[in-house]
């Protein structure tokens, strides 16, 4: 079992360890924002089990019918954890409305608070550790899944300070009125969410920084060659597609030009961890003069 199934299972167990301490909150107090907080971790439950899915799927290897492999299946469990994101603030607008027509009394809010209190110190912990392990193993769901987590944090330190002030001022149509705004920042969360997956899913390049250190690395290593062009780059999921044409003088041999291919490749390969690299040689009347130069 590799490490990022394992994160992906921790956070199923503490997604439900979780959801049951914000519900336990919100029958101690009856707060519709608590409520709230508790809807969100729902979401966070049925994520993290769509997220181990996908990482289980994107593991496995290139097949006849997937000769690319499965990466991008990560990508579709980002989605849809934003797709979710947007349906738990739409419920939660929904439970803010019946509470500001009919505002209540809320019952022992500061032991709920406490309790609530303690489940957004696990998920603060656990967002961080998907976060930090997520990108340095290129996962785009676990890195997703911390993110809302992390934004989850976020919704129930707003979340406690209103409740407090609704308690201390009395005003009982306050506790409503944050769970709505609360849900306005979780709908915002989806589209950030669904919008950095759809980016993946379009193969969108590398960023400009680690483009210019591909340049350097290919002019660098492949020593003896013209010139390299038509660099083309993608990214899906934990996996990187670097693809180029390199230009060699008619009078090298295959052997002589294939060792230059290795050489660039592992040089590659150093920069960026897990990339596939892809190397068309042309001879030496098939230069463009454009593109990159060999040092």
């Amino acid at each position: 079992m590799t490490k990022v199934v394992k994160l992906a299972i921790g956070s199923i167990i503490l997604g439900l360890v979780v959801l049951g301490l914000k519900l336990v909150a919100w029958q101690m107090t009856g707060s519709v924002a608590l409520l709230s907080d508790a809807l969100e971790s729902t979401v966070n439950v049925v994520t993290a089990i769509a997220a181990l899915l996908a990482i289980r799927v994107a593991a496995l290897p290139a097949d006849a019918n997937h000769p690319y492999g499965h990466h991008k299946a990560e990508l579709f469990s980002a989605i849809l954890e934003g797709v979710m994101i947007i349906v738990a603030s739409l419920v939660i607008m929904e439970q803010a409305w019946e509470g500001i027509q009919s505002p209540r009394t809320l019952d022992a809010p500061l032991r709920g608070l406490l309790v609530n209190g303690a489940a957004s110190v696990l998920n603060a912990v656990w967002a961080w550790v998907l976060i930090h392990h997520g990108r340095r193993a290129r996962s785009p769901a676990l890195v997703a899944d911390g993110k809302h987590l992390f934004l989850d944090v976020v919704s129930s330190v707003v979340v406690t300070l209103g409740v407090l002030l609704a308690i201390e001022t009395g005003w009982s149509w306050l506790d409503p009125a944050l769970a709505a705004l609360v849900a306005l920042n979780i709908l915002y969360s989806g589209w950030r969410v669904m919008q950095e997956s759809l980016s993946g899913l379009l193969d969108e390049s590398l960023s400009d920084d680690v483009l210019t250190q591909v340049r350097r690395v290919i002019a660098t290593e492949a020593i003896g060659a013209v010139e390299a062009h038509d660099l083309r780059t993608r990214a899906a999921g934990a996996a990187t597609f670097i693809e180029f044409h390199l230009v060699v003088p008619g009078a090298i041999t295959v052997s002589e030009a294939h060792e230059m291919c290795d050489r660039v490749e592992a040089g590659l390969k150093a920069l960026v961890e897990g990339c596939i690299v892809t190397i068309h040689v042309e001879p030496e009347f098939k230069a463009k003069h454009s593109g990159i130069v060999v040092l």
